[in-house]
């Protein structure tokens, strides 16, 4: 007698089954994600054995001298010598101009490399110390604050962005999560600048994309008490504060007890600032000391070559000389405040969570094109948002890495860090172009529009190779500087306006197809 054969078994539902795999919750596999991130940190080595700011540059030397400086005054002084002009503190000599929490991350740094290598920050008699030792002790105060903050925000960040769905389809999840942390963390103007230039952009940006990841995953008091921290560890952090204040406010004006919301955040935020800048609030004296070294007017409205509204401008208005300090602090001002202010009002109007990063991206460009004082390396801050992004809007942001690149290229160029340079901004495209990037997603533009758009393009090759080769004239030094600075603003001005159309575009869109915000 033969056996009743048995029921073959149906196939799965595959929603049920999506439902089973690891991206659904949305967290990338353990294994490919590490692959990814070792990769980043091998570029970041890699980069960090080459020159840093100010290399044998007596008698001031650069940025990596400031940072050891500053190990070296925390380490030795009392907090309350840390802003003051002192004798054992020259303020004219590399001055302590961050706030808080950077002091606190230079004693630290002071305190490890002290324990190894002590000459290295030995009061006054460690002045533009150069050494082997303190070279690779200096690189892994950098190497490892980004493993400690920037990495684990970021891949934060990926696990609420894929959770959320944030603009992109199923689909898009499940193959572009892998692309996006790479653009995420082989961003080459940050490598460059932290581990090439030398500085701890990594800790700052790293706080915000935290407290950014926090936003997507509805922890906000977590990303208030985050972003206070970035604020207390950059000041250009601030570029970030209309877009987070905007998009926090509009989900509190839209819930039951707005109010009680609001208190909830504010008492985070002011908790967070009194926890960090306590050794300072014995007096009104000292506190006031920490925030003068913080807004460094007296350089004027621009100090060097920067991709912005004054300094491109300045060719055919000499605001430095036409005006006083205190009309161009307050046109400054006036000029920010405009450019953001539509995002702002975006954000509290209706906002969403792809609104709030194309309005961290916006609010952040505002103040890079029109603030007072703006360095070249602040265009890392729009930078970050833009990677954010990039699976959104990968045209975009391949664009906008390769002109924030080229608007420091003179920068590198006086670090010695061309092939740095070269190699990473390679790199870089390379893992665009890759099979299954999401650069494939064309945008539909005119061949009109092609021919103007590849005119700028065009320049910057040019401009990569009269830099190294031809001589300025006498009468214009800085010529080439100009002209790299003029094709990289044009370029910033037609992005930050793309952006700001496509954030106020959300409404049309979410109202022809009925999507219900995450609030």
């Amino acid at each position: 007698m033969a056996k009743p054969k048995k029921p073959r078994a149906s196939a799965p539902d595959p929603s049920a089954a999506a439902a089973r795999l690891p991206w659904h919750p949305p967290a990338p596999p353990v294994p490919t994600a590490l692959l990814i991130s070792l990769a980043a940190l091998l570029i970041r080595v890699l980069v960090s054995v080459g020159p840093y700011s100010g290399q044998g540059a007596a008698p001031k030397f650069g940025d990596y001298e400031a940072q050891r400086h500053w190990m070296e005054l925390t380490l030795h002084l009392p907090p309350s010598d840390w802003y003051r002009n002192t004798s054992d503190n020259d303020l004219a000599y590399w001055g302590l101009d961050y706030p808080p929490l950077s002091a606190y991350q230079s004693l630290l740094h002071g305190r490890v490399i002290n324990a190894s290598l002590p000459e290295a920050v030995a009061l006054r008699s460690s002045r533009g110390y150069e050494s082997l030792e303190s070279k690779l002790l200096m690189r892994w105060t950098v190497l490892s604050s980004d493993l400690l903050v920037f990495f684990p925000a970021a891949l934060w960040f990926l696990w609420a962005y894929m959770k959320g769905g944030v603009g992109i389809s199923g689909e898009e999840r499940r193959e572009g999560w892998m692309w996006l942390l790479a653009m995420v963390l082989i961003s080459p103007c940050l490598v460059l600048i932290d581990h090439g230039h030398f500085q701890f952009n990594c800790i700052s940006l790293g706080l915000t994309l935290g407290a950014i990841a926090g936003v997507l995953s509805r922890n906000e008091l977590v990303a208030a008490a985050l972003f206070t921290l970035a604020i207390n560890h950059k000041q250009m952090s601030l570029y970030f504060a209309p877009a987070f204040f905007s998009h926090l406010l509009g989900k509190c004006l839209k819930r039951k007890y707005p109010v009680v919301e609001v208190m909830k955040l504010a008492f985070m935020v002011l908790g967070t600032f009194a926890l960090v800048w306590w050794p300072f609030l014995h007096s009104y004296e000292a506190a006031l000391q920490v925030i003068s070294r913080l807004a460094p007017f007296e350089r004027g409205i621009y100090e060097d070559y920067v991709a912005n509204f004054w300094c491109s401008t300045s060719v055919f208005i000499k605001w430095k000389m036409l005006f006083a300090m205190k009309p161009l602090k307050l046109m400054s001002l006036s000029a920010t405040i405009l450019a953001f202010l539509p995002s702002f009002v975006q954000q509290v109007k209706s906002p969403s969570n792809l609104g709030f990063l194309y309005s961290l991206m916006n609010s952040s460009f505002s103040f890079y094109l029109f603030s007072f004082q703006v360095h070249e390396k602040s265009i890392l801050l729009p930078l970050l948002p833009a990677s954010l992004l990039a699976l959104k809007e990968p045209q975009m942001y391949g664009w906008f890495v390769y002109f924030a690149l080229f608007s420091m290229y003179p920068l590198i160029c006086r670090d010695q860090l061309l092939l740095q340079y070269i190699a990473v901004l390679g790199l870089f495209f390379l893992i665009y172009y890759s099979p299954g990037g999401s650069h494939g997603k064309r945008l539909k533009i005119s061949c009109g529009a092609k021919v103007v758009l590849s005119l700028p393009f065009i320049c910057s090759l040019l401009l990569h190779i009269t830099y190294l080769q031809i001589e300025p004239p006498k009468r214009y030094p800085f010529l080439f500087d100009a002209l790299i600075v003029s094709v990289s603003f044009s370029q910033f001005v037609i992005l930050t306006l793309y952006t700001n159309y496509k954030q106020w575009m959300l409404d049309t869109h979410s109202r022809s197809i009925g999507v219900k915000k995450d609030l």
